[in-house]
């Protein structure tokens, strides 16, 4: 019981790297990916092969994901921000 704890902890906690990168995004989601599935492959089989499949497959479902998920840079890479004043300023994003 305690390693699935610990790995749902680990899974929740790299759900909230969040980065605009293709790759670090398609990292990411594999990460992810590969953790759900060594955690759903693992329980459904009851055996290191179903967990090593799960990670296989959720890991490659991950990266494919994430790296299709990267929002579009808008405006040419720069984003609105404010200054101290309150006025909107662009920044690269």
């Amino acid at each position: 019981m305690k390693p699935t704890v610990l790995i749902c902890a680990l899974a929740l906690s790299l759900g909230a790297c969040a980065s605009d990168s293709p790759g670090d995004r398609a990292v990411a989601g594999g990460l992810l990916g590969a953790g759900a599935g060594a955690v759903i492959g693992g329980a459904a089989t009851g055996r290191p092969s179903g967990a090593l499949a799960g990670a296989a497959i959720g890991g490659a479902g991950g990266a494919i994901v994430g790296a299709a998920t990267t929002p579009e840079r808008r405006y040419g890479g720069y984003c609105r921000a404010y200054d101290e004043y309150g006025d909107p300023i662009e920044v690269p994003c």
